[in-house]
């Protein structure tokens, strides 16, 4: 169970929908990468295969190292007039770019 973070309820509710259309045994993956225009960036994609490093809750995956730095923050699925995304509040986070996709720690 991935306790150290919280969802939102339109989260919860798109992941769940998204994960509908994928074949069965589809995780929704969320992972910290090195790159954007403040260090990190924030991403989402579907993965088949849990590593050793994965934590999983439901139908949703994150490695041990990605939750380290978003651990605390709250996911939201957010819909705006520039488009639909999921948004990570991180308390970690020191500065973050425009888009809040990209974060320095």
């Amino acid at each position: 169970m991935i306790k150290e973070l919280n969802f939102t309820k339109e989260a919860v509710e798109k992941i769940n929908q998204l994960i509908s259309k994928k074949t069965p045994g589809t995780y929704f993956r969320i992972a910290v990468k090195g790159g954007g225009c403040s260090g990190f960036k924030y991403d989402f994609s579907f993965d088949s295969k849990i590593d050793e490093n994965d934590l999983k809750y439901e139908n949703i995956v994150v490695d041990k190292s990605s939750l380290e730095m978003i651990k605390g923050s709250e996911v939201d699925f957010s819909k705006e007039l520039i488009g639909d995304s999921f948004k990570i509040s991180n308390p970690k986070t020191k500065s973050s770019c425009g888009c809040g996709i990209s974060f320095s720690l």
